[in-house]
């Protein structure tokens, strides 16, 4: 065996020897950590939605603190309104909206970030190699080359020991980061997506209306027909025709207002399908859906999959690892160094057992004034924690607060169209009295305009009535994370 050979592993044996005794080190001080124990923080929750009855609210019995559950696979809850062309466009929100791209590239970065704090668990190698000409006096003792070539191979190691917990402490906090990004992704992926339904129930309510003012233009146009015969009779005046012909063209400008909201909404889906405004287009195709069936009593479990109370949770805990980093920093840090490597004046020898360099060390460093520094950063990594619980019952408590919104929501609206559905009816026999009335000559004309404009203005306030079931269930679905599982408990139609 050479010389270099038994050099080697006589430096293999040396790091091996050192390696042992630092993953007993490690070992030894594996429990040391200074972040607090963690334990998720308290929120005050209702015993049951306000807007349930008592007997729907005892479906709800045995209710908890919200706790993130936004891995369960939501699926594409869009179906239960069983409109084909609205599961076509969610399905290219996740592949083409930009907004969703940009919470994609941030969760990748975040990951990223993980693993570079992962890196701090193994040692950092280096080599630098080099090659040197250099020239000495000649006046020298004993007389040398005055010129010479230096190659040098040296690789070296250096290793933090984690005694007191900070890089663990690190990755714990960046891999809840992670986690927190992955959940602000889904709750930007749900935010959309509940944005092109509300867009596209809005737009189909307009379609509705273009549709019914199209026909009432028709049923105008029938009874301005109708007035000019009975003026050639001498049954109408030409006031009569006057007014009728107002009418008619007022109808006619409303149903033509109607293109600029459509034309709007129309960009604002494409815009959320990463799509040029200019190429994209939706045939007109009134409002065919219902409502969908809500559950009675709406168990605890379905707050805890929304993705944003998901974040802010993670956020805590994160906080809470900081606190354990800064702490960490008024203990000394405790770094294992090490090289080796070829050093020679030729290349020819420079692999040669003489040539043969190497050192072992470690090192320890500790602060002994800082002014305060430490102090003040572990204070502000307190408060920062303190900060995000605040931030995490507060989302906790929106939560609910939008639940309750969108249930009084179709709960009132439920009661409201149906009133408004027998205003219709109701304004729909007054138009017929009126017509026939003014045709045997006991009214004027003016009466019959009344009862149209009522009609109309009925029919299209249900309309919008009607569309704002439709915003109020999709805003529903995502205030619940994504929709229910109907087996939860009992469900009710909305009529």
């Amino acid at each position: 065996m050479s010389h270099s050979m038994k050099s080697i592993i006589s430096l293999l044996k040396t790091e091996t020897r050192m390696t042992r005794v630092a993953l007993a080190c490690l070992v030894l001080f594996a429990g040391c950590s200074f972040a607090p124990k963690y334990s998720k923080p308290s929120v005050q929750t209702p015993a049951a939605f306000k807007e349930l009855t008592p007997a729907q609210s005892k479906e709800t019995d045995g209710w908890k603190t919200a706790e993130p559950k936004d891995d369960m696979i939501r699926g594409r809850w869009w179906e239960v309104f069983h409109e084909p062309e609205l599961n076509a466009l969610e399905g290219q929100v996740a592949v083409s909206n930009q907004t969703v791209a940009v919470a994609l590239a941030n969760f990748l970065a975040a990951r990223a970030v993980v693993k570079q704090a992962r890196s701090q668990y193994f040692p950092t190698v280096t080599a630098s190699p080099s090659v040197t000409r250099s020239r000495q006096s000649s006046q020298s003792s004993p007389p040398t080359s005055s010129t010479f070539t230096e190659y040098s191979l040296p690789f070296d190691a250096s290793w933090e020991l984690d005694f007191w917990g900070r890089i663990r402490n690190t990755v714990k906090a960046n891999s809840l980061e992670a986690q927190a990004t992955l959940a602000d992704l889904e709750n930007v992926r749900l935010t959309v997506q509940a944005e092109v339904a509300v867009d596209y129930f809005q737009l189909r309510v307009l379609d509705a209306q273009k549709q019914l003012l199209d026909a009432t233009v028709l049923a105008y146009q029938e009874s301005l027909k109708l007035t000019q015969v009975q003026q050639d009779t001498g049954m109408a005046s030409g006031q009569d025709i006057e007014q009728a012909e107002t009418q008619l063209e007022i109808t006619r400008a409303q149903a033509t207002d109607l293109g600029i909201q459509r034309a709007q909404l129309e960009h604002a889906i494409a815009m959320l399908l990463g799509q040029p405004a200019s190429s994209f287009s939706i045939t007109i195709n009134p409002l065919t859906a219902t409502p969908i069936a809500i559950p009675f009593g709406v168990p605890s479990q379905l707050l805890e999959r929304r993705p944003d109370v998901a974040a802010a949770e993670r956020r805590v805990a994160e906080a809470n690892a900081q606190i354990g980093v800064a702490r960490a920093a008024y203990f000394p840090t405790i770094t294992l160094s090490g090289s080796a490597g070829y050093q020679s004046t030729s290349v020819e020898n420079l692999f040669s057992g003489p040539s043969l360099v190497w050192s072992v060390g470690a090192m320890m460093t500790q602060t002994l004034f800082d002014a305060g520094l430490r102090k003040a950063v572990t204070e502000q990594a307190r408060a920062i924690y303190q900060g995000t619980v605040a931030n995490y019952r507060q989302t906790v408590l929106t939560a609910f607060q939008e639940v309750e919104d969108n249930l009084s929501s179709l709960r009132i609206l439920s009661q409201e169209l149906q009133q408004q559905n027998a205003a219709v009816e109701s304004s729909q026999r007054y138009l017929t009295l009126a017509n026939a009335r003014y045709q045997s000559g006991l009214d004027s004309y003016l009466d019959v305009i009344a009862a149209q404009t009522t009609l109309l203005s009925n029919q299209r306030t249900a309309m919008n009535l009607r569309m704002e079931q439709m915003t109020a269930s999709v805003q529903l679905i995502k205030a619940l994370g994504g929709g229910w599982d109907v087996s939860h408990g009992t469900t009710a139609a909305i009529p």
